[in-house]
């Protein structure tokens, strides 16, 4: 007899897991034209600090590279590198014109900041990260250059990295030659995969696949929302190609929605149903026409609103007019609810302990020669705010993760450095570890394995020894004392994060159910409803995931909900099925209406056993139920195209 393997415990599960993918050429091809010939250019200039300053720039905005359209790229590299500079700008006159006590308490402040900021999503996080790594690293390098002129130069290094992302071609836009061109490739391939999205999901409609292929097809349309939404001159798209692609977009909304009620339905499909949305991508991709689409069939209500949107689409395809992106803009006063919120104060108490922890026992090395002739002491306290990071993974994958990637990355560094010519060889290894970040990025471990060895040859050149082992004992320490300060009880409710981005996502999903019931017939909102629930959900799922790869004295508090989160994605799915049924009949049927009533129920009691209340700020199920039977009860339905 056979017996099951036995599973590892999650959080050394996940520490041993990594992303997988196609290896990003064109990511790799600007990290090795960013920090190493920015540090060639200051080292033949003869300000080789200077160099250094822009080369950390270029590398730490290397680490946000991601794939995604150029404009995607001008905030989620931009806005960090404007709090990096701000924060070398900061940590330097404070390391200059402060004693110890006073600095420490200092960035202990700017930890609280940068920490409740992160919370508020994946950039905020980035600005967070570089305001406080730069601040420590300004405080304690100790630059010969003024506080201004190194916050210039970093700028500068990120700029110049920037300034490659939005300048060279990619492959995919290379091989489609120059009638495409370039400009749009990022939001092109974005728009595509929402159509092969949707494919994919109608293929596996009535299968257990159905539920991955719908969180797959979020993923896709929360990919293309961002490409196409980032930051713009004009407040509507100014060129043909982008008006197009914005009809593309919006076109897809529809066929995802009905794919969504199909999927619900449980039930197959048949099989040309997913040949539209093929041919629709392949369009996109190409800058083609639609060509003919297959021949419809109408025989549910599902398949009935799926074929009407392929038509819609097929006449948005061939118009080009522009069409909504369907984004829900935070404003400044929701960001600010969520910075002050309770997700925000628990992982601005947790940053501020550990950096202010770090920089209080690195300024006590410091002072007692443990570093030597040399101020090395801001390398504990910038490796405790990578540490503290909840979004690169649970707490103790990473902190195992980036002790062995230091550990690695520190001999291989010490052993290279022994034989390569200087500073020539040094130079050589900044510009292949910038290179490899890219790839590097699918696990913490090699990250920072990268990250060591490249900021150990930045400070090479600079004119600093190696001191390759006391940057793991560093490590080690700032290991213990983020693993001390993330068991730490704080103020308030545990997992405060999670519970937060649970509430955020259950208001989204009744809000999104009291519209449909409501107003059946008022598409534009309702797709921007939808696609508000459904991102927030992911965003939940995300957090919930990190938090049950927790040690188990952790992963207690977020018990349950996941079980919650997942009764909202049927809830959510249930209400995108009654829309489409709305659309085509005007009234609910009994199926519709008891399933709503079931995960009702469900909800309520796995929010009880989870320790959650009801939902803040939104529709809650009591108040909905009286809108669930007066939609069963009307007897004319919204007008469609047939």
């Amino acid at each position: 007899m056979n017996r099951p393997a036995p599973r590892l415990p999650p959080w050394i599960a996940h520490a041993l897991s990594a992303q997988r993918g196609p290896v990003p050429w064109s990511a790799v091809v600007r990290g090795a034209l960013a920090a190493g010939p920015l540090l060639l250019a200051g080292v033949l200039a003869g300000r080789t600090s200077l160099g250094v300053v822009a080369a950390l720039g270029a590398m730490l905005a290397g680490v946000n590279d991601r794939p995604g359209s150029r404009r995607a790229s001008v905030g989620r590299l931009g806005l960090p590198a404007l709090a990096g500079a701000a924060g070398l700008l900061a940590g330097s006159y404070a390391g200059r014109h402060t004693g110890a006590v006073t600095l420490t308490l200092l960035l202990t402040l700017l930890g609280l900041l940068g920490g409740a900021v992160s919370a508020a999503g994946p950039v905020a996080s980035a600005v967070g990260t570089q305001l406080l790594v730069t601040s420590a690293l300004g405080a304690g390098m100790m630059l010969p250059e003024p506080g201004w002129e190194s916050a210039l130069l970093y700028l500068a290094g990120a700029g110049w990295l920037l300034g490659l992302r939005l300048l060279l071609p990619t492959p995919s836009s290379a091989a489609r030659g120059a009638r495409l061109g370039y400009r749009f490739d990022g939001e092109r391939a974005a728009v595509a995969g929402v159509y092969e999205a949707v494919a994919a999901l109608l293929d596996a409609a009535g299968t257990p696949g159905a539920t991955a292929r719908r969180a797959a097809l979020t993923a896709a349309l929360d990919q293309a929302q961002d490409a196409l939404a980032g930051p713009r001159l004009r407040r509507h798209a100014g060129s043909a190609a982008e008006r197009r692609l914005h009809a593309q977009y919006a076109a897809a909304l529809p066929l995802a929605e009905a794919a969504t009620a199909l999927a619900w339905a449980e039930r197959p499909v048949p099989a040309r149903a997913g040949e539209g949305p093929r041919r629709l991508a392949v369009a996109v991709r190409a800058g083609a026409p639609t060509g003919p689409l297959p021949a419809p069939a109408r025989t549910v209500p599902a398949l009935r609103a799926l074929d009407d949107a392929l038509l819609r689409a097929a006449e948005a395809f061939d118009s080009g007019e522009g069409g909504r992106l369907h984004t829900r803009r935070r404003g400044a006063r929701a960001l600010l609810r969520i910075v002050l919120g309770a997700g925000g104060r628990e992982y601005g108490f947790r940053v501020a302990a550990s950096f202010g922890a770090s920089a209080a026992l690195a300024q006590a090395l410091h002072r007692t020669g443990w570093y030597g002739p040399h101020p090395h002491w801001y390398w504990l306290p910038a490796t405790a705010v990578f540490l503290v990071k909840p979004d690169l993974g649970p707490l103790v994958s990473r902190v195992l993760s980036r002790a062995a990637g230091t550990v690695l990355g520190a001999l291989v560094f010490a052993g290279v450095a022994a034989v390569v010519p200087r500073p020539g060889g040094l130079i050589a290894v900044v510009a292949l570890c910038g290179a490899l970040i890219p790839v590097a990025a699918r696990h913490f471990a090699a990250l920072t394995a990268v990250i060591t060895a490249l900021v150990l040859a930045l400070l090479m050149v600079g004119g600093e020894p190696g001191a390759s082992w006391n940057r793991i004992g560093e490590t080690l320490l700032a290991c213990a004392l983020v693993l001390i300060a993330g068991h730490l009880p704080v103020p308030g409710e545990r997992a405060g994060g999670v519970r937060a981005r649970l509430t955020v996502a259950a208001d989204a999903a009744y809000t999104y159910l009291a519209h449909v019931l409501d107003e059946p017939g008022e598409r534009a909102r309702r797709w921007t409803l939808r696609r508000d629930a459904y991102r927030t959900l992911a965003e939940a799922q995300a957090a919930i995931g990190r938090a049950a790869a927790e040690l188990p004295a952790l992963a207690r508090h977020t018990e349950g909900t996941a079980e919650v989160a997942a009764t909202l994605e049927r809830l959510v799915d249930t209400t995108t099925a009654c829309a489409v049924h709305l659309d085509d009949t005007g009234s609910l049927d009994v199926r519709h209406r008891e399933r709503l009533e079931q995960l009702f129920t469900e909800l309520a009691a796995r929010r009880r056993r989870a320790g959650l209340g009801t939902a803040d700020g939104g529709r809650t199920p009591e108040g909905l139920s009286g809108a669930i039977s007066r939609a069963g009860r009307k007897e004319t339905g919204v007008t469609q195209i047939r």
